[in-house]
């Protein structure tokens, strides 16, 4: 590790995500000098790319389907095609397979996608629930990627309070407004990506939230790898006169090089660990109870052609979920909140090189799958996660060429804010969704030393690749005379 002496700037940031490297490039944009600190030899925490399985395969370790990347209020802002970023996207943003050998596709248009699901009020009740989060969507996403608020504008509180309405549920509640199995089923799978019970309150959030924009951007995803976005951030903030410097693990406050604020894009307990007595007791306290969440387990494949799925229609998905109806779904998240592990995981499966043959050789492929497992889980769930993929795609295992399986404590070793295979860095349920890292509503991302500013996916809006945490971290430390 290089211990150069650093020179001194106005801001360091400690931590190359896209939180971090947000939060670098705002305080440039606004004149600052700033040094980002990453401890890893590469940006981009858990945004990277690696050939981690055979020569030629590339596979994100991480987050692959950047839900929000080219749409987040700071991301669509930045013009970063400009740094060689492409877009890349599927036919279908969603899949989701049932048992008796057909699939329901998420494709553009609502009506669509509704007319899929075959009861005739169900398709109904679609259109009620995501017609109006599709239509507000220009003047809803950026109160919804911000800390907890009341717009000024009463247009955007009463559309905010229609959508809290239904948000603030579980996602069993507003599946009582399907009848049939394939729109529950559906729902229930994009409201799993909440990581808690699918019974609990604001469950139902993420399932709103993920499909509204599956409708409005189809659930993008960088070409050549999720690493891309990340070097295109650093070439932005270079651009800005920002500076990087990586293998440079901070431990300690007195390890930064002299600067007026710190953000640190870090863990509530990390940043805890680095300050000590610079923030007073009370607030430390608060640093140590936050919860963190579910872990995840993660297999990464290389494959010999294409997913063998018996509903074909699934070669068009970008995202696939496997986990059959809303009830099973339920079952699984509801063992993974109460500590246990599921039988038959709910699996989450990425096929991005279907799309994109910069990242596998020709007539191969890679697969991206992992599933929920209790923080910290031991247990191996290759065996499960592959008996779910062969249970929708029969034939899958003869074609797998190489696995790479990833437990917790491995995400957690390759980046220190997944603590326990934790990828969205906190629980994300009702205790937690509007409070992060506690309950200081005014600014969740300042502390009580005006020099120190928290930045990572700990502060709201929380977990996913839309780098507005940083934003907002930043646009804190500039409020308040930085």
């Amino acid at each position: 590790m290089d211990q150069a002496v650093l020179s001194p700037v106005d801001a360091v940031v400690v931590g190359a995500g896209p939180n971090g490297l947000a939060a670098a490039i705002e305080l440039s944009r606004a004149g600052r000098s700033v040094t980002v600190l990453e401890a890893a030899p590469t940006v981009g925490g858990g945004t990277r790319s690696a050939e981690l399985t055979l020569p030629g395969f590339v596979h994100d370790p991480c987050s692959t389907i950047h839900t929000f990347g080219r749409i987040s209020p700071f991301l669509a802002g930045l013009d970063l095609e400009r740094h060689g970023l492409r877009w890349m996207e599927a036919p279908a943003a969603l899949g989701h397979p049932l048992d008796d050998g057909s699939a329901v596709l998420v494709r553009d248009g609502v009506a669509e996608t509704a007319a899929q699901l075959l009861h005739r009020d169900d398709a109904d009740a679609y259109r009620r629930l995501l017609d109006p989060i599709v239509d507000d969507w220009g003047t809803l996403l950026p109160d919804i990627l911000a800390p907890f608020h009341v717009p000024l504008s009463p247009w955007r509180a009463l559309r905010l309070a229609r959508f809290g309405r239904s948000a603030i549920q579980s996602a069993t509640s507003v599946a009582r407004r399907f009848h049939g199995a394939r729109a529950r089923a559906l729902f229930a799978g994009a409201a799993a990506h909440s990581v808690i019970g699918l019974t609990e309150p604001v469950s139902a959030a993420a399932g709103l939230v993920l499909l509204g924009a599956a409708h409005v951007d189809h659930w993008p995803f960088p070409q050549g790898g999720a690493g891309r976005l990340a070097e295109a951030l650093s070439v932005e903030l270079t651009e800005l006169g920002g500076s990087i410097v990586t293998g440079r693990r901070i431990e300690r406050f007195d390890q930064l090089p002299g600067h007026t604020v710190a953000l640190f894009d870090v863990a509530p307990g990390h940043l805890e660990s680095i300050a000590g007595d610079r923030l007073p007791p009370g607030y430390r306290r608060m640093l140590r109870r936050y919860r963190h969440g579910a872990g995840i387990f993660k297999l990464d494949l290389a494959i010999d052609g294409a997913i063998p799925w018996q509903a074909r229609e699934l070669r068009e998905a970008g995202t696939v979920h496997l986990g059959g109806t809303l009830e099973e779904i339920a079952r699984s998240e509801a063992a993974v909140a109460s500590g246990r592990v599921p039988d038959r995981p709910f699996v989450l499966l990425a096929q991005t090189s279907l799309f994109d043959r910069t990242r596998a050789p020709e007539g191969r492929n890679t697969v991206w799958a992992y599933c929920h497992v209790p923080n910290g889980s031991t247990v191996d769930m290759t065996a499960p996660i592959l008996r779910q993929i062969e249970r929708f795609a029969p034939g899958f295992r003869e074609r797998i060429l190489a696995t790479v399986a990833t437990r917790p404590d491995e995400l957690e070793a390759a980046n220190a804010n997944d603590i326990g295979g934790d990828i969205v860095n906190g629980r994300q349920d009702l205790g937690q969704l509007f409070t992060r890292p506690g309950r200081r509503f005014w600014d969740p991302y300042a502390t009580p030393d005006r020099s120190v500013y928290l930045c990572s996916a700990a502060t709201p809006p929380g977990g996913g690749v839309h780098a507005m945490c940083g934003f907002h971290a930043a646009r804190s430390a500039l409020r308040r005379g930085f």
